[in-house]
């Protein structure tokens, strides 16, 4: 199957940049003091184009001895949206920047959906106007 440009632009190298690894440990220290209360790991992920825009995910995958399904990954759209740490304007500021856009830049995160008990993905939908 080929690979859109989009695929090309958004490698797994790109998308650690925008979003990188260690953030997730900062998050957790920002929220409890100590990264290692922290019972996942988040990661950008590319999900694919649509109507007028892109979608990708963060995925939230547990950490060895934590329990993801035990923690209220639900709420954590509306965390993200405003929590500086995670900085979702900057992130998808920088999607624009990658690919060259220049025109107004909406996003939105959807609800968590859990795709087994150790992953839980929040898609963010980013639109261009």
């Amino acid at each position: 199957m080929p690979t859109t440009s989009s695929e090309r632009i958004f490698t797994p190298q790109r998308l650690a940049a925008l979003f990188p690894p260690d953030r997730a440990n900062a998050f957790f220290d920002a929220l409890y003091g100590d990264a290692e209360d922290g019972a996942y790991d988040i990661a950008l992920a590319f999900d694919g184009e649509h109507d007028n825009g892109l979608e990708f995910s963060f995925r939230l995958t547990q950490r060895p001895g934590h329990c993801l399904a035990c923690n209220l990954t639900y709420g954590l759209p509306q965390v993200f949206e405003r929590h500086p740490v995670i900085d979702l304007p900057g992130v998808v500021a920088n999607i624009a920047n990658a690919l060259g856009r220049a025109e107004t830049t909406r996003w939105r995160l959807l609800p968590t959906r859990e795709m087994s008990r150790t992953l839980h993905v929040i898609p963010l939908l980013v639109t261009f106007g």
